[in-house]
């Protein structure tokens, strides 16, 4: 396993966040990024300043009741974004095609991947945001295969 760890502490700096992120994910050739971290850490957050950097050209919001929004950028593709937060059963994510969206070679960022471990593909970015502080966060990035 092979990561890093990075601090913030103002949304300014997430494009640089988001920058470093990427470029590790992407020496990795990795596009299945899990998202853990506790209620308002700022999951969401990231994933909207990802989307930026990758030129999604769509309104980036929490896919919470939906549990799956779907981006497009020009350069990336489509890209899909999972909430899991509210799943009772591993079965809902498998109602909605997880399966599918997984395999598609498309990056797809899930938050609350703890509510579905046994449906996780073998080889993903793990991230982890933490509070260290107020506004103090620090982000754990790891790629596991």
């Amino acid at each position: 396993m092979t990561g890093f760890s990075i601090s913030y502490s103002s949304e300014r700096q997430l494009p640089l966040v988001a920058k470093q992120i990427l470029s590790f994910a992407k020496d990795h050739h990795c596009k299945i990024w899990l998202l853990e971290g506790e209620m308002g850490a700022g999951k969401t957050t990231l994933i909207k300043a990802i989307c930026k950097e990758l030129g999604v050209i769509n309104t980036v919001q929490s896919p919470t009741y939906g549990l799956v929004n779907e981006y497009l950028s020009p350069g990336a593709g489509k890209l899909y974004h999972f909430d899991f937060y509210r799943l009772n059963h591993e079965v809902e994510a498998l109602d909605i095609g997880l399966e599918e969206y997984l395999y598609t070679g498309n990056y797809c960022f899930i938050e609350w991947p703890s509510k579905i471990p046994s449906l996780l593909p073998a080889k993903y970015l793990e991230i982890n945001i933490n509070f260290v502080g107020s506004n103090q966060r620090v982000i754990h990035v790891s790629k596991h295969e």
